[in-house]
Order: structure tokens, then sequence, then C-alpha cells
């Protein structure tokens, strides 16, 4: 199962050197409106303690790899077209834009916080922008098509509810209208809690209340990270301030992808060795530093130090995969003595599932015959059986057990 983050926001915010930066794809970068007029797809990676040293072993990663203790995970990252104001009614690239940032399982919204863009995303004066405002204008935006999909269904819906003789099948119709954009039954059902609604009140709800409604799913179906980006240029810490101090159930990371963009750089011409997992950077020869490459790395290691805190790029999308998606990260093996598979090849799989999976959902994950011959589990660390009903924990090492085996 491969899960996706999409990076949105207004246009000019820099989504595209991020993208580039996480994944090391050279995406278009440039300051005018719609840079990328197409979704780019690529892999980053999620980063978590390898389990090998625990059990005192060499491993042979096949699905991931394994660098200096860490495992690095597979992530699809996707970077949207930018919004403007007025997406949701398709100005710009805004319908095509929402329908495929709909489909991903999370968002990384990236937001100015140099105050360097305009209302209209063009490259301004720093500090004569407004982050929030940004910030808000792009959220409503996607809270406006989520709307506008329930209002354009709703006689489809309330005749479903009409004919359901169940309040399961009152659900249903209005989840069936938003499940090709991975709203799950389960998030209608907690939306309408949210607001003390059942789903028999969605006929005669007004303008205020379809758009409560909205914004629950929206934020139960698609949980957002805020990416408090350009911290390298004036304002931005004033502008970081303000997006902390006023939205306060959001994780908000500071980060400057041009600096994190020039550093990179800085790797791969071996001046620099950078630890993604820990987030820090070793100069291994300074010599091959150009200015920019200085500046950065003084930035990164000041602000760093100045804010107390992880940031970056590695930091967000790890936080997005295991704070937002609630990930746990699982290692399934064939031979419990030597932890391999069946190629000998010892924790060659570390697989990311949801919090709440269980011993046959993972065996469905990994074939249908092994979920179909199903019998129980075993426990690497303590020699348990785990029934299939078991819900796996983070860094669970664990050996499925069949009466089909997977061909």
């Amino acid at each position: 199962m491969t899960f996706r983050i999409a990076l949105i926001g207004k246009t000019n915010a820099g989504k595209t050197t991020i993208f580039d930066t996480a994944t090391g794809i050279n995406a278009p970068i440039g300051n005018y409106s719609f840079t990328t007029k197409e979704p780019s797809v690529g892999i980053t990676y999620a980063t978590s303690p390898c389990v090998h040293k625990e059990f005192g072993v060499n491993d042979n990663p096949v699905n991931s790899k394994c660098i200096a203790g860490w495992r690095y995970i597979p992530v699809e990252l996707m970077d949207m077209p930018g919004l403007i104001k007025g997406a949701s009614a398709g100005r710009g690239l805004g319908t095509r834009f929402l329908a495929v940032a709909a489909t991903c399982d999370a968002f990384l919204h990236v937001v100015d916080a140099s105050g360097s863009i305009d209302e209209e995303g063009k490259i301004a004066e720093p500090g004569s922008g407004n982050p929030l405002m940004d910030y808000r204008e792009i959220e409503g935006e996607i809270i406006q098509w989520y709307k506008g999909i329930l209002e354009n269904n709703i006689e489809k819906i309330i005749k479903k509810i009409e004919e359901s003789k169940t309040e399961m099948g009152a659900f249903n119709a209005i989840y069936e209208v938003l499940a090709g954009i991975k709203v799950a039954k389960e998030h209608v059902i907690q939306a309408l809690g949210d607001i003390g609604k059942s789903p028999y009140d969605i006929k005669g709800m007004n303008d205020q209340e379809m758009w409560e409604l909205a914004s629950k799913i929206r934020d139960i179906s698609k949980p957002t990270l805020v990416i408090a980006n350009k911290m390298d240029i004036t304002f931005a810490e004033r502008g970081f301030k303000s997006l902390k101090e006023t939205l306060k159930d959001k994780i908000i990371v500071p980060v400057s992808g041009n600096y994190e963009l020039a550093l990179k750089k800085g790797t791969e011409k071996n001046a620099l060795e950078f630890n993604a997992a820990e987030d820090n950077y070793i100069i291994k020869d300074a010599s091959l530093l150009n200015q920019e490459e200085k500046k950065a790395l003084d930035f990164v290691n000041k602000f760093s130090m100045k804010e107390m805190m992880r940031t970056g790029i590695q930091f967000a999308v790890n936080v997005g995969t295991f704070k937002l998606l609630r990930m746990n990260v699982v290692y399934p093996v064939a031979d419990l003595n030597k932890l391999s598979d069946k190629k000998g090849r010892v924790l060659p799989d570390a697989m990311l599932v949801p919090d709440g999976t269980t011993v046959k959902d993972l065996a469905a994950q990994i074939h249908s015959d092994l979920a179909r011959g199903l019998l129980y589990a075993i426990d690497a660390r303590t020699g348990l059986r785990l029934p299939p009903t078991y819900k796996l924990k983070d860094r669970d090492v664990i050996s499925i057990v069949s009466t089909m085996k997977k061909q």
C-alpha cells in the first residue's frame, strides 16, 4: 500500500523547491504564477530507527534503505500547482488541482512566512504580504470545493437517504459522493458527530452548516501540517510567530527551502554529509562550499539552535507520516531464526501501516493467499503467537503463519 502526501499552497510559496529537495526531481522553479502546470510525483523517505541493531544482525533492505542505523521508507510526494483565490470556482488551475490533491492522504501546506507574495501569488517585497491570510485563503478554497461537491450532489444524497431504511444507509448516501477523493465513511460519521448533526439533517442544512460539515470532512480526511517556508528572508520570523500564535491546532514546521536545496547541492559534490534522519550536516571539505552553501549552513545551524526544535523538510515529512497519518513501521519476515525472507535477506522490508492495522490486514497487504489461509503470526521478540485480530505496534517484527503460501 502506497501513501501519498501532497504539497499545497499559494503560487510562489516555494512548494517546488521543497519538492525538489525532498525528492531529487528537478521540476521547473520560477518567480511567476503557475510555474507548476501539472502535478509532479516523486519519492521521498520517512525515517525510523532500524531494528537491526536491537537484534544484532546486519540487514539487507529491499523495499527501503538503511543508513547509519535509520530506515528510509519510501513515501510518495506530490507537488501541486499553486492555488489562488477563486480556485474552487475554476480560477487558475484550481478545480483540476483540487480534484487531484484530494486523492492524497495528507497535506503539507506551504506558506511563505516572509510575506513575499501578494494576493495574486506574485512576488512582492518581503513583509508586504500576509502569511496568515494566505493560509486562510487556500484553506477556504479547499473547503469551498468540498462544500460544492456536497451541494452539487444534494438531490442524489437526499434521494438515497429517503430510500434507505437505516442510519448507516444514510451515512452511506453522503459517503458515496465523496469516496472518490479518499473520504472514508468513518470520516463522514465523525464530522457529522463533531458538529452535532445526524445524516438526516443534511436536507435542511443552511449555508453555514454546510460549510461547517465540509470543513470538518476536509480536516478529518486530509490531516494537514503547515510548513512556514522562506525562513531565511527578512520578516519571516514575524510571519512564523503569527502562524504559531493563531493556528494553535496545527503543527507548524519552519523551513528554508532555498537553503536546504543549496545544502543538498553541497552534499552532491561531497562537500557536506547530511544525515537526514538526525537533521544535521557535517562539513567534509569546506573548500568545496560556495558562498550560498556557507550561508545556508550558517543559517540552519543558528536557526535550529535559536528555535531549540527540529526544523526542515525531512522533519516535516516525518511528522506528516508518523503524526498526521499515524503510521507504524512493521517488519514481516519468513524465517524467525534468521529474521530473513525465503531468499535469506535479513529484515528485507520495512512497511508503513496505519495505526490499528491487524495481522490479518498485513497478510492481505502482502498477498491475498496469506490472508485466506491465515492462522496466526509470531512475534520475533517474545515468540508469542499473535491472533489475526492483533493490532500491530510500531517496530513489530513478525512472521505470518498461513496454510497457503504466497505465490
